[in-house]
C-alpha cells in the first residue's frame, strides 16, 4: 500500500510498524469495532488520521476495553491545534511530539478529555513566556492547584487531583505533565522506582526547552530549572526511569525495548552510575535466551526488581545502575541463579549467572545491603536576595489560591445539617464529606436523595469505599451499586452482604457502574447456576475470555464493565470481573488479602476462582491446598525492633523461581498473635534493620509449609550495635513564639528533659512524610514523655498551614515559630545538610548535646530518632 512519507517525519519503515500494530489491535478490540475505530469513517486529515493509528498501535488494551475512540479523538485534535497556537509549538521536533506531547496517558490514571480545559487554564499566563519560564509558570500553577499527602496506589486523573486539592507524588506529577502537554512542551514523569538508602520511592517531572531536558518536583515549584529537595536522594538512586508507549529510538539509555513499550534510563543526569553485564547460562554452559534477570534492591522489607530485562539470545543483560548493592536474580522455565554484587567493586562489570537451582536452600543467609553513599551536588549560583523574595511570594500566593478553594468544601455543620435532614448519624456523615473534598456537595446529593428510600444503606455503602473514591465517584455510579446490590440484601449475613456484595471495590480499579449491566448480561437460569456454584461462572469466564497483558503497571486496573465488553484482559483484570459479577449477583467474593486471587464465599469458607491461566507458565491455576504459618518471637535477641510487616520484614512463596511477596496491610505488628494460613509451598523470610547511612542488615530465612499442617518459623534479626555519638552543643536560647502568640525562649518547653527538635516546612513532601511518621510512632513517644519541638521560621510558615491537621501527632508535640533568625546548629551547617534542607531533625539530650541529627528527605528518620531516644533513656 501507498503511504505517505512526511507525516510527523515517520519514515516508511516506522509507518508500516505503527500499521502493523495497529491492525492487530483493531484484532484484539474485535468486540468493540465501532466503538473505538468507528471514528476513522470521519473525515481526517492525515496528521489525525496518523496520530490516532499511532496511538491505538501500542495504546493498552485495558484502555480500549474502557474508553470509546470518541475520547481519543477529542483528545489528538486538540493537541493538534494547541501545536499551531502555542510559540514553540513549530520548535518542538516532530519525535518528541509524539513521544512526550501527544500521549493522553501519563501513569495509571482514569482517562478525561482534559487537554483542552488545562491549555485554556494555562495558555494566557505561558503565551509571552519563553518555554523555561512556561515550565516554571506551569509548575507555579500545578502548586496552586494541589500540594502532597500520602493515599494509595490508585492514581487520581489530573481533573480528579485539581478537585481533590492533594495527592501523592505520582499524582502531583501526572498533574504537571499533562498540565505541560497541554501547552505543547514535551514532558514525562520518571521515577525512581525504589530508594536505596531508604524504603519508598518517589517521582518527579523532566520537561524539555529548546534542546534540553530539565527537571523539576511537580507541584512544588522552585525558582529556576534542575533543582528540587530530591537532588541530594537522587544522588543516590539505583535507577531512574520512564516508560514511553512506542518503539522509541531517542539517545537515551534503553533498559528494557518491550514490543508494546520502552523504559529508558536516566540515571546518568542525576547520579554517578555503572554499565552491570550479565551473562545467564545453563548447566552445560550454553547461553540462555529469554532468561528474566531481575535486579532486586532492599526497599520496605523486601527484595524489589527495580528492573527485569529478559536476555538477548546470547545470554546477555546490559544494566545501568548506581553505585550500591544489588542482588541480582536470573529465572527460566523455574530454575534461576542468584547473586549478591556491590556494583562499585565489580570487576569488569562482568556477572555470570548458571542457572542450577529449582529448589531454595535451607537454613538463613546474612548480609548487607549498601546504598550509594552520599555526594556534594555542583555548586548552584546564589539567587538574588530579590528572586528568592519573588519566588516566596509566589509560593505562598499559590497556597492563598488553593486554601481559598478548599474553603468551598463542605463544612462540619453542613454534615450536621444534612445528617439531620436524612435521619443519618452526624459524625459518620460528616466522615464520609469530610474526606470527599471537593466532591463533597456529590455525596452530600446522594445521601440527600437516596436515604428517604434506602434509610442508612446509602452511607453504608460510602464507608465501604476508600478514602480516595470519595474524591472522584459521582450519583450514576453509586446509584448503580446501591440499587443494584440491595436486592441480594436478605439472603446473606450482614457483614458478609457489606464487605463481599454491597462493597464495588475490588482492588486499584477506576469505579464504574456495572450491577444494571451485569444483572440483564445473564438469564434467570445463569444466574441461579451460578449462585448455586459460582465456580461454573469462572468457568464460563475462562472459556469465553482472552488473556492479554502488555503493561505491567497496568494490570489489574481494567474497569470490570470495560473488561467484559472487550471480552479481553491481564489476569488480575480477570480476577477483578469475576469478583464484579458475583457481587452483582449476590455472590459474596474477594480478591484473596495476601495473595490477590480471586475467590467467592460459599458454605462458610472461601474458594479459589480458576478464571486466567498463569501469564508465565501457560498452566491452569488450580485450588491450593493450604497450611498455617505461625511465626514465633526471639525473646533471646536483646533490642530487637518490634516486628511490623513491610517495614523490617515480609515473606514471599516461591513461585516459578521468583519469590512473590504477600500482601498484608502495611505497619501489620500483631504477627505472633494468630497463624497465617498460607498455600502450601516454598518460603522465604526477609527482615532487615537500616542504619542511619542507608546500609541494610538483611537476612534471609527460608522454609516450607506443608499442607494441613502448622510451621513454626523463627522471626529474628541480626543483632546491631547502635551508636549514639555527641554530635556537638545544642543552644536552648532561641527566641521564639509559642502557639498562643506569646514570646518565649525555647529552653522553657525543654526544660531538662531529652527531647526532639526539629526545623520544618510544613508546605513540602518531606517534611509531611516526618508528620506521618510522628503520628505513626505516636504510641512509643508518648510512652517516653519527650517533647517534640517543630520549629518554623517566618519563610516556611505559609496560609494554609494549621497544626489542627495533624490531631494524631504525639501529645507533647508543640509547633512554635522560629524569630532569632540564628543559624541551625553546627551540625547542620554543613553544605551538605544545608543543600538536603528540610526537616532539620535531630535529639538533645538532658546536657544540651545533639546525640542524632538528619536532614532533608529519608523515610525512617523519626524511627531511628526514638532509637536513639530510647538508648539514651536505657542509659540514663
Amino acid at each position: 500500500m501507498t503511504m505517505p512519507k512526511t507525516i510527523f517525519s515517520l519514515n516508511q519503515e516506522v509507518m508500516e510498524q505503527i500499521e502493523h500494530k495497529f491492525r492487530l489491535k483493531q484484532q484484539l478490540a474485535g468486540a468493540r469495532q465501532q466503538e473505538l475505530f468507528g471514528i476513522f469513517q470521519e473525515a481526517l486529515t492525515e496528521e489525525e488520521a496518523w496520530a490516532l493509528k499511532y496511538l491505538f498501535a501500542y495504546m493498552p488494551v485495558n484502555d480500549m476495553a474502557d474508553y470509546d475512540g470518541s475520547l481519543f479523538l477529542s483528545h489528538v485534535r486538540q493537541t493538534l491545534d494547541i501545536r499551531s497556537k502555542v510559540p514553540w509549538g513549530a520548535r518542538v521536533p516532530d519525535d518528541l511530539f509524539l513521544h512526550f506531547v501527544l500521549p493522553y496517558r501519563v501513569n495509571t490514571e482514569n482517562i478525561e478529555d482534559s487537554r483542552g480545559i488545562l491549555y485554556h487554564e494555562l495558555a494566557e499566563r505561558t503565551a509571552h513566556l519563553s518555554m523555561a519560564e512556561a515550565i516554571l509558570e506551569t509548575n507555579y500553577w500545578c502548586q496552586e492547584k494541589a500540594t502532597y499527602i500520602g493515599s494509595d496506589l490508585r492514581t487520581l486523573s489530573p481533573l480528579s487531583m485539581i478537585r481533590n486539592a492533594r495527592g501523592r507524588c505520582g499524582e502531583e506529577s501526572t498533574l504537571a505533565v499533562a498540565a505541560l502537554r497541554s501547552i505543547g512542551i514535551p514532558a514525562r514523569q520518571v521515577y525512581t522506582p525504589r530508594w536505596a538508602h531508604c524504603d519508598d520511592n518517589h517521582a518527579w517531572v523532566e520537561a524539555w526547552a529548546d534542546g534540553q531536558w530539565h527537571y523539576i518536583g511537580a507541584c512544588e515549584p522552585e525558582a529556576r530549572l534542575d533543582q528540587g529537595w530530591f537532588t541530594p536522594p537522587a544522588r543516590r538512586a539505583m535507577l531512574v526511569n520512564t516508560r514511553i508507549f512506542a518503539n522509541y529510538l531517542g539517545p537515551e539509555d534503553i533498559t528494557l525495548a518491550h514490543e508494546w513499550f520502552t523504559e529508558i534510563n536516566l540515571l546518568d543526569n542525576y547520579a554517578p552510575t555503572q554499565t552491570i553485564h550479565v551473562v545467564v547460562k545453563n548447566e552445560q554452559c550454553a547461553p540462555v535466551a529469554g532468561a528474566e534477570v531481575r535486579f532486586d534492591l532492599y526497599n520496605m522489607a523486601e527484595l524489589f526488581p527495580i528492573a527485569i530485562v529478559p536476555t538477548n539470545a546470547e545470554g546477555k543483560v546490559s544494566f545501568k545502575t548506581g553505585l550500591g548493592d544489588l542482588v541480582i536474580r536470573a529465572v527460566k522455565d523455574g530454575e534461576w541463579a542468584e547473586t549478591k554484587i556491590s556494583v562499585s567493586d565489580l570487576d569488569l562489570n562482568r556477572v555470570e549467572l548458571i542457572l542450577n537451582a529449582s529448589e531454595q536452600p535451607a537454613g538463613r543467609v546474612d548480609f548487607n545491603m549498601v546504598p550509594p553513599p552520599e555526594r556534594e551536588g555542583k555548586p548552584m549560583e546564589a539567587l538574588t536576595e530579590a528572586k528568592m523574595e519573588w519566588h516566596n511570594n509566589r509560593l505562598e500566593e499559590g497556597t492563598r489560591c488553593r486554601t481559598s478553594y478548599e474553603d468551598t468544601f463542605l463544612l462540619e455543620e453542613d454534615a450536621i445539617s444534612l445528617a439531620e435532614e436524612t435521619g443519618l448519624p452526624s459524625d459518620r456523615v460528616w466522615d464520609v464529606i469530610r474526606k470527599a473534598r471537593g466532591n463533597s456537595r456529590e455525596i452530600a446529593a446522594f445521601l440527600r436523595e437516596q436515604s428517604g428510600a434506602y434509610g442508612e444503606w446509602p452511607l453504608r455503602l460510602l464507608e465501604t469505599l476508600r478514602d480516595k473514591d470519595l474524591t472522584d465517584t459521582f450519583r450514576p455510579v453509586l446509584e448503580d451499586h446501591l440499587i443494584g446490590a440491595l436486592a441480594g440484601r436478605d439472603a446473606l449475613a450482614e457483614d458478609d452482604f457489606v464487605r463481599y456484595v454491597l462493597c464495588p471495590r475490588v482492588q486499584h480499579e477506576m469505579l464504574v457502574p456495572y450491577r444494571k449491566l451485569f444483572q440483564a448480561a445473564f438469564t434467570a437460569e445463569e444466574i441461579a447456576s451460578f449462585q448455586a456454584d459460582p465456580s461454573l461462572l469462572a468457568r464460563s469466564l475462562q472459556d469465553s475470555f482472552g488473556v492479554w497483558t502488555d503493561l505491567p503497571n497496568l494490570t489489574g486496573r481494567g474497569n470490570p464493565a470495560g473488561t467484559y465488553k472487550l471480552k479481553l484482559g491481564d489476569p488480575l483484570s480477570l480476577d477483578i470481573l469475576f469478583v464484579a459479577i458475583c457481587r452483582s449477583l449476590g455472590i459474596p467474593a474477594r480478591l484473596h488479602p495476601s495473595e490477590q486471587r480471586a475467590q467467592y464465599r460459599q458454605r462458610g469458607g472461601w474458594f479459589d476462582a480458576m478464571i486466567a491461566p498463569e501469564a508465565s507458565s501457560g498452566s491452569k491455576r488450580e485450588p491450593q491446598d493450604r497450611g498455617l504459618l505461625r511465626f514465633t518471637k526471639d525473646d533471646a535477641a536483646e533490642q530487637s525492633p518490634v516486628a511490623s510487616y513491610a517495614e523490617n520484614f515480609t515473606f514471599a512463596r516461591l513461585e516459578n523461581g521468583v519469590y512473590q511477596t504477600l500482601a498484608y496491610p502495611h505497619g501489620k505488628k500483631d504477627v505472633y498473635d494468630e497463624p497465617f494460613e498460607v498455600r502450601s509451598g516454598q518460603y522465604r523470610l526477609t527482615s532487615g534493620i537500616r542504619l542511619k547511612d542507608g546500609m541494610v542488615r538483611v537476612r534471609l530465612s527460608y522454609f516450607v509449609v506443608r499442607a494441613s499442617e502448622t510451621t513454626e518459623v523463627p522471626l529474628t534479626f541480626r543483632e546491631t550495635m547502635i551508636e549514639i555519638p555527641v554530635l556537638g552543643p545544642f543552644d536552648r536560647d532561641r527566641a521564639i513564639t509559642l502557639p498562643d502568640g506569646a514570646p518565649a525562649l525555647l529552653d522553657e518547653l525543654l526544660g531538662k528533659e531529652a527531647a526532639i527538635v526539629a526545623w520544618i516546612e510544613p508546605e513540602r513532601e518531606p517534611t509531611k512524610h516526618l508528620f506521618r511518621e510522628l503520628m505513626e510512632l505516636a504510641e512509643p513517644l508518648n510512652h517516653f514523655g519527650a517533647p517534640i519541638i517543630l520549629l518554623i521560621g517566618e519563610t516556611e510558615l505559609t496560609a494554609s498551614f494549621d497544626p489542627a491537621d495533624y490531631p494524631k501527632l504525639p501529645s507533647r508535640t508543640v509547633f512554635v515559630r522560629e524569630l532569632s533568625g540564628a543559624a541551625l546548629p553546627g551540625t547542620f551547617a554543613q553544605s551538605a545538610a544545608k543543600e538536603a534542607g528540610f526537616p532539620h531533625l535531630f535529639v538533645v539530650d538532658r546536657q544540651d548535646r545533639i546525640r542524632y541529627a538528619a536532614s532533608g528527605y529519608k523515610i525512617g528518620n523519626v524511627k531511628e530518632a526514638l532509637q536513639a531516644m530510647t538508648s539514651l533513656m536505657s542509659n540514663e
